[in-house]
């Protein structure tokens, strides 16, 4: 089992951030909403780990 990494991965954190504000620049509520759906899934699926899923989920629900 993979433990949930949390400490920054990113080389460049800032344009991984503005990678994401991109992707819904100019997107309806609606629009935006589904993008992240996808992305939440095409991620999930790449963790492949549902043990890290739901560590994952706890941890954005109590952020929340």
């Amino acid at each position: 089992m993979t433990v949930l990494k949390t400490e920054n991965g990113f080389a460049n954190p800032d344009a991984a951030y503005e990678a994401l504000v991109e992707a819904h620049r100019r997107a309806s509520e609606a629009e935006s909403a589904a993008l992240n759906a996808r992305l939440v899934l095409i991620l999930s699926n790449h963790i492949g780990d549902l043990a890290v899923l739901k560590e994952a989920i706890s941890l954005a629900r109590k952020a929340g």
